[in-house]
């Protein structure tokens, strides 16, 4: 499309009153000029990134400047051809602006060549409003349209108004607003795209500081998971020292279904910098890890105290021996008492972990003898210690290295070594955490295979170490003879091959690329912000895995204490106090934006009988479909049906694991369903889910996937329960037989009565509320 000679309205016949240019034609002037613009800045940007590609490498610093110039261009190309024009989200208006002051908000700021702003970044503090304001508080604008765009098109706008001046524009009103039209837009197999219609409690929570920990707690359809990406890419933005050169963001999700949902969102949002992972991906055991089947192990594996363990374990190779021994050398015999000894131990860098300070600690111990050499020739007398067996053989049995997963191991197959490195535990304990398959390893060893890996480090690392002196000690002395050899055959007049002699040309001639070394770790940090979703499900001991990697404390801590399957009886202060953040600040939403009210009546008994307090979220939207009940035998029919009527949109089977997937009918367990969304959700035997907090936790966040319609299946085994719980659930529709089920088309979410639209708007007063605990 050429949108200098095409409208870039493409609206339904429906909305044809919205068609008229009084209302567009400020819009189409605009985008003409937003098109002229885009154009030339990917051209401009496709001759600076072509250029910088061809410059020289260099080395060090130039290279690093050149690597990050190319990363920066790319990232911004991209995204300017992604969107094009729907880079655009809306337009506000402010009251001291006037008529010709419209302020359009993009997903990245955007100016032409004379200086004029096209898109302001909607992470900017002016951008703001168009996010924030409500009709308690219009944050001085007058009014704000949003757009709704489908392959570069316009297909709906929607316009509000905060003050009287506002009618005077000849503003495009509707009965329902865009936001809560998207919220019955079928689902996909990734997250959809949100930006425009971020609500103001959501916003306000998006642009908290990120001094400290920020918990963000909601219930099911409140949207933790879009403010949790939207928080990520607003603080890459806004603050230094986590942003472009900062110590960058850390995203921690709860499994890979759930990455592979929200993998798109942040890219949408001009960030691809950031590194998305689950708590397995944190150490190399997470891949096969399998979970832990005693559950007293589980509980004691869980505590931070235990933990401890692997420092106690880990000092008990770090001791000094008692006894001196007497070094020998061609020249002369050199005594190393008790003393000498502690003394090298001591000169280990605090913090340094435990292979690394290793070779600190021999090198102290090589230099205390050296000392002693007399007249010898300091570099004679050191190779000669090196070959000292004896010597050698004492360091190795004093401050030997230490494979991290061995000694965890060996925790777990040794019931002395346990004793002895956490003596708190009674011999039952000590019993119930030992194994048969020493690295058969589950989930709950995670944080202890992470604690050692930080404590004890690669224990590779020293020998690649040495591999790479040695490569550059005979490369450096190579470099020194064909020097003499070019300075000996140098007759210029200047002596310029002297020059090679430089400290500066040493420094450039040496090369330590392609040495041995080890692929860098991406997620082991340290990260200047860390965002955690689902977090109600980490234990104290997994919280430990990512305060290591984020020493400012610096959080973003999302999740719901009522979809905790394993229980959270206790405050967000009292946990999180108690895993190391002496102080958070909270942040509740309560309004459930995805959740039709016919679903949350059926599901909020299911977790009020096990946690009364929960915050269960008041949904805002009805869809007019009871929740429908009936036998396992009907699923194919009822999910052909669906499939039949509805060209868009995803199911999914919880319960059934003989149910396979297809492009749009996904198969979970209510666990890996935990974070998701899908527009019919059909539950196969729920009562199976289990009993107590899991079970009820499960059958609640299954229940709440559904933004459309839920379908509750059970088996002929299961019919006596159904029918004994039959007064807790939604009536069948009228004329409809029991054991028959209607799967009709789902309406429009816009047809809601204006109550439920004043509903939305009535929240803005303040529904988000940030203190300080």
């Amino acid at each position: 499309m050429n949108p200098l000679t095409t409208s870039v309205f493409d609206l339904p016949a429906r909305l044809a009153p919205k068609a008229d240019p009084s209302l567009i034609a400020a819009d189409e002037e605009h985008f003409a000029a937003l098109a002229r613009s885009l154009e030339e800045s990917i051209a401009d940007l496709s001759r600076r990134l072509d250029a910088v590609r061809t410059e020289r490498g260099g080395t060090g610093q130039q290279a690093l400047d050149r690597d990050l110039e190319i990363h920066r261009l790319t990232a911004r190309l991209s995204t300017l051809r992604r969107f094009g024009l729907d880079l655009c989200l809306g337009q506000m208006v402010s009251a001291d602006s006037g008529s010709g002051g419209d302020l359009y908000i993009g997903r990245l700021g955007l100016t032409d060549g004379a200086g004029r702003r096209l898109l302001l970044d909607w992470r900017s503090p002016a951008a703001e409003p168009f996010f924030g304001a409500t009709h308690a508080n219009p944050m001085g604008l007058v009014s704000r349209r949003r757009y709704r765009w489908r392959r570069g098109r316009i297909i709906d706008y929607w316009d509000e108004v905060f003050t009287a001046d506002g009618l005077e524009r000849r503003i495009a009103l509707d009965d329902e607003s865009a936001f809560i039209a998207s919220l019955g837009v079928g689902r996909t197999s990734r997250m959809r795209d949100v930006l425009a219609t971020i609500q103001a409690d959501q916003d306000a929570i998006i642009r908290a500081g990120s001094q400290g920990p920020l918990v963000v707690d909601g219930g099911p359809g409140t949207g933790k998971t879009v403010v949790a990406l939207h928080r990520t890419a607003y603080l890459l933005y806004s603050d230094a020292r986590i942003g472009r050169g900062g110590g960058g963001v850390l995203f921690v999700g709860p499994h890979q279904a759930y990455l592979a949902y929200v993998d798109d969102i942040l890219p949408s949002l001009g960030e691809d910098g950031v590194q998305i992972c689950t708590l397995r991906d944190l150490v190399a055991e997470g891949a096969t890890a399998g979970v832990e089947e005693n559950p007293d192990a589980a509980r004691l594996k869980s505590s931070v105290r235990l933990l401890t363990a692997i420092e106690a374990a880990t000092a008990l190779y770090e001791r000094p021996p008692s006894t001196g021994l007497t070094a020998e050398t061609p020249w002369l015999d050199v005594w190393l008492d008790a003393e000498d000894w502690t003394e090298a131990f001591r000169s280990a860098e605090p913090g340094a972990a435990h292979n690394e300070a290793r070779d600190q600690v021999w090198a102290t111990l090589l230099d205390i003898l050296v000392d002693r050499r007399g007249d010898v020739p300091a570099g004679l007398f050191r190779r000669a210690l090196l070959r000292d067996e004896q010597l050698v053989r004492a360091f190795d049995r004093a401050w030997p290295l230490i494979d991290p997963t061995a000694l965890v191991a060996q925790l777990w197959s040794s019931p002395s070594f346990l004793q002895r490195c956490a003596p708190w535990l009674s011999s039952d304990e000590v019993a119930t955490l030992q194994r048969h398959e020493s690295h058969g390893w589950t989930l709950s060893d995670l944080p202890f295979l992470d604690a050692a890996r930080q404590r004890i480090g690669d224990p590779d690392e020293s020998r690649r170490r040495r591999e790479r002196e040695a490569v550059l000690a005979a490369e450096r002395e190579e470099m020194s003879r064909v020097i003499d050899h070019l300075i000996a055959a140098d007759d210029s007049e200047m002596a310029v091959m002297s020059m090679l002699r430089g400290r500066d040309f040493q420094n450039t001639l040496a090369d330590d690329a392609g040495l041995p070394s080890a692929d860098p770790d991406v997620l082991a940090g340290p990260f200047a912000h860390i965002v955690v979703d689902e977090a109600q499900e980490l234990t104290d001991a997994e919280w430990q895995m990512l305060l290591a990697r984020c020493p400012s404390r610096s959080f973003t801590i999302v999740g719901d204490r009522a979809q905790a399957r394993h229980g959270f009886t206790e405050s967000w202060q009292d946990r999180l106090r108690r895993v190391g953040f002496p102080r958070m600040e909270l942040a509740s939403l309560t309004v459930n934006y995805r959740t039709p009210e016919e679903v949350m009546a059926a599901a909020e008994p299911v977790i009020r009988t096990i946690l009364p307090d929960a915050n269960v979220p008041t949904s805002i939207r009805s869809t007019g479909i009871p929740v429908r009940h009936g036998a396992a035998s009907e699923l194919h029919a009822i999910l052909d049906t669906w499939l039949d009527e509805h060209a868009e949109g995803i199911a999914c089977v919880i319960g059934d694991g003989a149910f396979e997937s297809t492009s749009r009918v996904r198969s979970l367990t209510p666990e890996l369903s935990k974070g998701l969304e899908f527009d019919l959700v059909v539950l196969v035997d729920p009562d199976s889910f289990g009993g107590g907090i899991e079970g009820a936790v499960d059958r609640y966040v299954a229940m709440t996937r559904a933004t459309q319609q839920l379908v509750v299946l059970t088996h002929p085994v299961a019919e006596p329960r159904r029918a004994a719980d039959a007064s807790t659930r939604s009536a069948t529709a009228p004329g409809v037989p029991p054991a028959q089920f209607v799967v009709g088309r789902i309406p429009a979410a816009g047809r809601m009565t204006r109550s439920i639209v004043a509903i939305a708007r009535s929240r803005d007063a303040g529904s988000c509320s940030i203190s300080d605990r």
